[in-house]
This record gives C-alpha cells, sequence and structure tokens, in this order.
C-alpha cells in the first residue's frame, strides 16, 4: 500500500492536487486492497499531501480496523457526518485544498457534503492521478491476469464441447460457469449468442436452442483473485450460413490492424482507427457499432477505451481488449476479443487460444 500512495502523492504533486477524495470501490480496492461495506452512509479515504485519514460511518468501523491502521474520524446516525469531515479534513492538512480530485464513481452526495466542507475548490475526477496508474499494471498483476486468461480459455473449450443441437444458450452457459467454480474462479458474466441473437452485441444468455446451421458467439469472463479475465470467440454447428467465413476473416483483418497499431506512444484513437478502416473498407462500416476496446483491471471496463474520439496515449503496461466485431441483424453476429498488454515492441495477446471458428459437425 505505501508505494502506492507514494506514487499517488507524486501525481498529486505534479498535476498542483491538494486532496483526493475515494469512496467504497475500486479505486480504494486498488490502493488498500479492500474498500468498506458500500452503502448510503457517507464513507471517503481522504488522501493529502501528507497525511490520509477515513471518515467512517461508526457501524462499520470494527470490521476496518481490521484491515488498515489508517486513521478513523468516525460518525454515527445520531449526529451525522458534518463535524467528523471537518476534524478529518484538518488531520489531512486539506481544510484549505484548492484543488481537489474526486473519485467519479462515488455517490454523488458524498461527493457533495465534501465540496460543501471547503471553501469552493476546483476538481477533477481521477484520470491523472489514481486513474493513470491504474492504467499501468505490473508484472505481479500481469501474473494474475494470464492466469485468468488461461482459465478463461479452457471455460471457452468448456462451452465449444457444449454446443449441440437442442442446447439452449443457456445450459451452454452453465457449462461454462461451472469450469471456472472448478478452478476457482467466480464468473463474472456468459454471453452465448446464437444464430440471430448473436447480432446483439450485449445479448442476454436465454431459452433459445442452438439449431444445426448457427453461428454461436460465446464472450465469458471470470476471476479468479484480483483481477477478470474477457474474450469472445466463435463456433458454428454444421455448416456455416451463407457470408460467414467472408465477415470472420474481415474481422480477424481487423484485429490484426489494431495490433499492428498498437504502441506506445500512440493514442488509442488511433487503434481504433485502424480496426475500424479495415471494416468500412469491406463495406460493413454501418455494422460495427460500438468501439474497438477497453481496459481491463479491477474493472472489467475501465481505461483507457479504444474510441474514435479517445486522446489518451498508449504506454507499456496498459492492458485493455482488442474486439471489433459485425452485426448483421436476423442472421449473425462475428466479434473477436483479445486481452492484451502492451509491451515496448507492441501487445502481448494474454489468451493462448486460436481464432479460428470452432467448427461442430
Amino acid at each position: 500500500m505505501q508505494s502506492k500512495l507514494n506514487s499517488v502523492r507524486t501525481r498529486m504533486q505534479d498535476n498542483n492536487v491538494d486532496l483526493i477524495a475515494l469512496g467504497p470501490g475500486t479505486h480504494m480496492n486498488w490502493l488498500l486492497g479492500f474498500n468498506p461495506y458500500p452503502d448510503e452512509r457517507p464513507c471517503m479515504l481522504l488522501i493529502g499531501r501528507e497525511k490520509e485519514a477515513f471518515l467512517m460511518p461508526s457501524v462499520n468501523a470494527e470490521g476496518v480496523k481490521e484491515q488498515t491502521k489508517i486513521p478513523m474520524h468516525c460518525w454515527n446516525d445520531d449526529i451525522g457526518p458534518e463535524q467528523a469531515l471537518n476534524d478529518a479534513l484538518e488531520f489531512t492538512g486539506s481544510t484549505s485544498a484548492k484543488h481537489i480530485v474526486i473519485d467519479e464513481a462515488m455517490r454523488s452526495h458524498f461527493a457533495l457534503i465534501l465540496l460543501e466542507a471547503l471553501s469552493s475548490p476546483t476538481y477533477e475526477f481521477t484520470t491523472s492521478t489514481i486513474g493513470a496508474l491504474r492504467m499501468r499494471k505490473d508484472e505481479d498483476e500481469y501474473a494474475i491476469l494470464k492466469e485468468n486468461a488461461l482459465i478463461d480459455d479452457r471455460a471457452m473449450q468448456a462451452g465449444f464441447a457444449a454446443i449441440k443441437e437442442g442446447v439452449t444458450e443457456l445450459e451452454i452457459g452453465e457449462v461454462i460457469n461451472k469450469h471456472f467454480i472448478s478452478e476457482g474462479a467466480k464468473p463474472q458474466f456468459c454471453i452465448v449468442g446464437s444464430g440471430p441473437n448473436g447480432a446483439f452485441p450485449h445479448h442476454h444468455t436465454g431459452d433459445r436452442k442452438v439449431q444445426y446451421g448457427d453461428v454461436v458467439l460465446i464472450d465469458i469472463g471470470g476471476r479468479k483473485g484480483t483481477f477478470p479475465s474477457d474474450m469472445t470467440r466463435m463456433s458454428v454447428l454444421g455448416e456455416a450460413p451463407e457470408g460467414y467465413y467472408e465477415v470472420h476473416a474481415i474481422v480477424e483483418r481487423a484485429v490484426q490492424a489494431a495490433m499492428s497499431a498498437a504502441k506506445p506512444g500512440v493514442m488509442a484513437k488511433e487503434v481504433d482507427a485502424a480496426a475500424r478502416g479495415v471494416i468500412t473498407e469491406a463495406g460493413y462500416g454501418d455494422y460495427f457499432v460500438h468501439r474497438t476496446g477497453h481496459g481491463l483491471g479491477i474493472d472489467i471496463h475501465e481505461p483507457p477505451y479504444i474510441t474514435a474520439t479517445s486522446e489518451v496515449v498508449l504506454d507499456e503496461g496498459m492492458v485493455f481488449s482488442i474486439e471489433p466485431g459485425i452485426y448483421l441483424q436476423g442472421k449473425f453476429g462475428v466479434r473477436l476479443e483479445e486481452i492484451v498488454i502492451l509491451r515496448s515492441n507492441g501487445p502481448e495477446i494474454l489468451s493462448e487460444l486460436s481464432r479460428k471458428t470452432n467448427f461442430i459437425s
């Protein structure tokens, strides 16, 4: 924790930040390895230039004291949080804070009582401080991500093995989730889109039964330890429908183009443009309906986002998805998704499972 706090304070100094306020959530979890129970009672970790302290509801204090020695300024329901917050601000030397960072995922009323306790500070979200640090994974974090990616590979193969005529999407998903659990991972999400359902990028896995000739899109993730996995692959039961081979080949070329564009120093929008350009040139631009990728860390979706407008400059250690797709309503969808970590010479793919279509006779 101390090394991360030191890095945060360096970022604070570089960006003229006097105070960072984090609510219970993934920013706090990244920094401390835990977060207090997130409910409606104002709870914040306040990080000043030299000291840090909690604003803590009394009902949660004892449990949190078992996990940290950070000083706590507690309040109870009879009195309210205002005086405890003022005490915490004084302890951290932040009562005159002029420029602060607010956790963008924090409850709005937490942020409001903080702003009301200070004298009209300017504020920003965590992009230049904790957000910037979270985007870059170290080798210990990489090891966890890699382990999860390989579990994801095996869960995907279990899903492929469950595909047969008459089986429902939910039944395939159940097999996948059971595999995650068998390897000590918690299932995080499971999209099984068969036939025309695959044309909905975020299809809700349902009761549709797989039919001969169906394309089956599977997008899954599990979590073992700190970080999750995320991957999308394609399967076909029997003979592929008309146009499938062409569309799959275009999406594969788009993946490769994005991989080639992803280098340290390149803006995220250039990676998106590389993938989108391939699909547009092939005549399917209107059918690529989402961004090319998202960061992956404690949150399944976090910065950097690989979008058409993002000017985030990619750097070594950043972990993100590359997942172009083409979605033909009433027919099928094709998405191929890899999670990569950016190295000095380009992206390293975490999965070891081929992107080729899994054909089932």
